[in-house]
Parts: C-alpha cells; structure tokens; sequence
C-alpha cells in the first residue's frame, strides 16, 4: 500500500490567491520528501475556494523540485477543453516530468464552471467526456495521416502531414502506449465505476463520500471487471479519506467541534453547491445555522479520520478489513494555516499509521 495526497485544492476564499498556490506547492514538495507516492490536483475555473484552472500548469512547476512523486490531474474537465490541446499538453507534460503523469479526466463538476462554459447538462458532459478521451488516446497512437470527427469537429493533418519536416506529428507521450488514465468515483454505483473497469482506467474513490459508498464503488467496479472477463487488481484502486493525525484524541475532537474549523469549512462548500437553490437563503446565516442545515456533522462522521496515530491506524484498519485491500491511500489536501497541524499530520500518517497500516493492508491479499 502506498500514500498519496488527492486536493481539489479548496482553500477559504478570502485566502490570497498567490498564497494558496504556495501552499499547495509546499504541499507537494513536502509529499515528495516524505515518501509519498503520488499527488492529484484538481481543476477549477470559477471558484475562489479550488482555483487551480489548470493542474498541469501547476504541477509543472514542482518536477525540477521533485524526486520520484508521480503527478495526477484531479482531474481535467474534458468538456471545457479542446481534445487535442490536452493531448498535446498531456505529452509534453509526461516528457517534461519524465514520465510521471497520471491523467485524471472527467465531465467536470462545479456548477459554475458548467454556467461559465456553457454547459450545464450533466449527461451531455458525460458523453462529451468520453467521446474526447477516446480521441485523446487516437491522438497519441496516430503516427501517419488521420482524420477524425469528434464531438462535431473534425481533427485531421491530412493535407499537412509532412514527415520529412515533422510536419502534422502530435506530440506523444513518454510512457507508452500513454500515461494511466483515471476517473474519480463519487455515488456509490458511480458510473465512472464501469469506464475505468471496461477501459483498464484507475478507479479512485472521492474523500467526501462515505465509507459505505467507497466500499461500494470498488464492488460495483470488482463486479464490472468480473462481467468483462478481467481480474479487479486492488492495487490499481485510489481510496481517498479526509485524513488528521494529532498527538491527542482530544485536540482532533476539538477541531472537529469548532463550527468553523477546518472540517466544518470544508464540507459547509462542498455541500453548499448542492443546495445551490437555497443559497439566497444560506448567504448570511451563522455558521453553526449552516452547518445544521447542511448536516455537517453528519459528514464529518462519515468522511473524517481523525486522531492520535493510534486511532487513525485503527480507523484505517477497520475500513480496509471492510472494503478490502486497496493500491494507494489517498489523504485529502486542506487549507493550511499557521498552526502547522497539516504538514505535522502527513509527517505522522507517513512515519507512525502507513507502514503499520501497509503491512496489514497486504495481509488482506492473501
């Protein structure tokens, strides 16, 4: 079993923008240092809380800074790009970081970059979603002249393909036949759940779900591997977790008590998007009035690990022998503050809960 760090990144909104994105490549290179495996940062176009409009822009300015941290988009909204942009930037971004990208792709989620964009149907952004990333993977396979209609377009070199001069070549990966693609699962029967199982793509499972749904989704993906005639390898499955490792028990229920401590703060936005009906309502109520409205206790009870290193490891070993074994543990980034409780969790998650918790995890393989 392996860690990772998966953030959206979502920050308070009054944070400063040039702050934030300096945390959240202080994230990553302490990540690095600390042994973890890979990082995912999400893409957001019109959120002051998740405003990383582009995660390869950003992640590209932590390879020369990095050693051996693979990086993933968590994920690219195909809809709201162009299929061969992202292709062309995915390759020179895996050549760059020689070879360490993970594509995360999906329809994208954020209301207001559907209304930004033009595209507020749900599943007409499924569809486009799929159509891109099967010309994503056309694009980087196609060595001679191609022609290709997507999504109503037409992508061809046809009459520019020119090998003599590199003419018409679309920029192809390092890793080969391409990067590992991913989707991220959210409802328990997610149907990013069946893609990543019929197309051999990485299922990760989202933070802020609860553990019955995460168990869910890996037996909904198991079952679809089952169906196509593959093996369902756990070690390929992302898990994520809302994840804190303090000295005491008490200063962990502490911050979770706090109104609007960094748990309540999180999942007051998150669940406030899906009520975006009431947000009239909503805008100046107190927090502890928004927090019952929204139930955020109840999702902090069901999406939150937190504690001494003792009871996160016995957290954590509970769920595995739940849901069974899983490839990489995916710990959800936060917005940092001046206390130093977050760099200090990942420290004690990667030297006091992960090894204890990787031994038992593999264990579960028999």
């Amino acid at each position: 079993m392996r860690l990772g760090v998966f953030s959206m990144p979502l920050h308070r909104p009054e944070k400063p923008y040039a702050l934030a994105l300096q945390e959240d490549r202080e994230m990553v290179l302490l990540a690095d240092k600390l042994g973890y495996g890979e990082v995912w940062i999400g893409e957001h176009f019109t959120s002051k809380a998740e405003q990383i409009p582009s995660a390869m822009l950003f992640l590209a300015t932590v390879i020369s800074e990095t050693s051996q941290i693979r990086f993933g988009t968590g994920v690219v909204n195909l809809p709201h790009h162009h299929p061969g942009i992202v292709a062309g930037e995915a390759a020179m971004f895996d050549q760059l970081s020689g070879g360490r990208l993970m594509l995360g792709v999906g329809p994208g989620g954020l209301i207001s970059d559907a209304e930004f964009f033009g595209e507020t149907d749900m599943g007409e952004r499924n569809r486009v979603a799929l159509e891109y990333v099967n010309a994503i993977q056309a694009l980087w396979t196609a060595d001679g002249p191609f022609e290709m209609t997507v999504n109503g377009m037409t992508l061809t070199n046809k009459s520019t393909h020119w090998p003599r001069h590199g003419l018409g070549a679309i920029p192809k990966p390092m890793q080969q036949p391409h990067p590992p693609i991913a989707m991220a699962m959210v409802s328990a029967r997610s149907g990013a759940a069946f893609v990543c199982a019929e197309r051999d793509f990485i299922p990760i499972s989202a933070n802020f779900v609860s553990e019955d749904d995460v168990i869910a989704q890996w037996q909904t993906y198991a079952e679809a591997r089952d169906k196509a005639g593959k093996p369902a390898d756990p070690d390929v499955w992302r898990l994520g977790r809302n994840i804190l490792v303090t000295e005491t028990d008490q200063e962990a229920q502490d911050i979770i008590a706090d109104p609007d401590g960094d748990f309540a703060f999180y999942f007051r936005y998150l669940r406030s998007l899906r009520q975006m009906e009431d947000f009239e309502a909503m805008r100046e109520e107190p927090n502890e009035a928004m927090n019952a409205r929204l139930n955020i206790p109840q999702a902090i009870q069901d999406c939150v690990i937190a504690g001494s290193a003792a009871t996160v490891l016995a957290r954590l070993t509970d769920l595995a022998d739940r849901a069974g074994p899983f490839g990489t543990l995916l710990m959800a980034g936060q917005d940092w503050d001046d206390t130093g409780r977050w760099p200090t969790s990942m420290l004690r998650l990667a030297e006091e809960v992960a090894p204890k918790l990787s031994q038992h995890v593999e264990s579960l393989k028999g």
